[in-house]
Parts: structure tokens; C-alpha cells; sequence
């Protein structure tokens, strides 16, 4: 099963190293980590996905909080949240290659020298079938943002006030 946490961290040079060598020295395994800035200049966002029957998410949450830089994590997994990946994915044109990419609400990018860039932007299962659908055609290139996540509704992840204004 996989979980997905959601860090704030000080917005600060050498904030994903540190996260990077936690992981490396503890051994844990990232299945997706995105990075970016928040509505507040000063704290960035990443959004963790690990793959639970390796890793113990509790044992990363702990682990995680010892970083000074980090501000607050929290496990969005088991409350209404929305995921998405979004995907580049050139491929060899034919004419199935337009009529799969809008099967799945994909679009064509680019069409040059032969070759079709498709965007896509859904659940990660969802890129994981585009992908493996256009498999056929032949995939020369292919880049992912990896898996950003957030809380529906009322559901909101920031640091308090006080802390945002420091």
C-alpha cells in the first residue's frame, strides 16, 4: 500500500539534501518526491509517497521531524485528498497515438519531425495506463513530475500564523 505524507519545510538552500540523506542513511525507499514553493515565500511543500510494505510511514513521520528545516509533516493517505502526476510522453506519430491520448483526455502537444509530445495530468495509476497504452506506438522519451498531493475541501495543510509571519 502506498501512503503519501506532505512536509513543510523552511524554504532554505540544502533543505532537500538534508531530507534526501535521512533517507539514504535510514535506509527508507521513495516510491515519488516533489518539491515546491508554497503560497508562503519562505516554506516549501514536498509531497512524499512511500510504499508502506517496505517502509514504516510512522518511522519516516519521527524520522522527519528531527530535521531542523522541517516545519510539519503530515500523512494525507487516510483523508480526502486529491493526487496528481503529470506526465510528458513523446512517442512515434500515428494515428492511434491522437485517438489514445483523447481516450484518456490527454493532450497532443506537439507534432514534429514524426514525433507527438502528449501531456498528462491525473491520478498516478491513471499515467501508468497511458503509458503502458502507448507502449506500442514506441516511447522515445519520457519525463514525470512525480505525485503532488492535497487535502479537499476544508482539508488545508500550512503552518500556523505565527510561524509564517517570522
Amino acid at each position: 500500500m502506498k501512503h503519501t505524507l506532505v512536509a513543510l519545510v523552511e524554504n532554505e538552500p540544502g533543505v532537500l539534501n538534508r531530507v534526501a540523506s535521512l533517507f539514504r542513511r535510514r535506509n527508507f525507499n521513495i516510491d515519488s518526491l516533489t518539491v515546491g514553493r508554497t503560497e508562503n515565500p519562505n516554506i516549501s511543500r514536498m509531497t512524499i509517497v512511500l510504499d508502506s510494505n517496505v517502509t514504516r510511514v510512522y518511522q519516516v513521520e519521527k524520522n522527519l521531524y528531527k530535521l531542523v528545516n522541517v516545519i510539519s509533516v503530515q500523512e494525507v493517505t487516510q483523508r480526502p485528498f486529491i493526487s496528481r502526476d503529470l506526465a510528458l510522453i513523446k512517442v512515434v506519430c500515428a494515428p492511434e497515438v491522437t485517438a489514445t491520448a483523447e481516450r484518456f483526455g490527454a493532450r497532443v502537444l506537439d507534432q514534429t519531425d514524426g514525433m507527438c509530445v502528449i501531456e498528462f495530468a491525473a491520478e498516478e495509476s491513471r499515467v501508468e495506463e497511458l503509458v503502458e497504452a502507448l507502449r506500442p506506438f514506441e516511447i522515445v522519451e519520457l519525463v514525470r513530475t512525480g505525485v503532488v498531493a492535497m487535502g479537499q475541501g476544508g482539508v488545508v495543510t500550512r503552518v500556523e500564523p505565527d510561524w509564517a509571519t517570522a
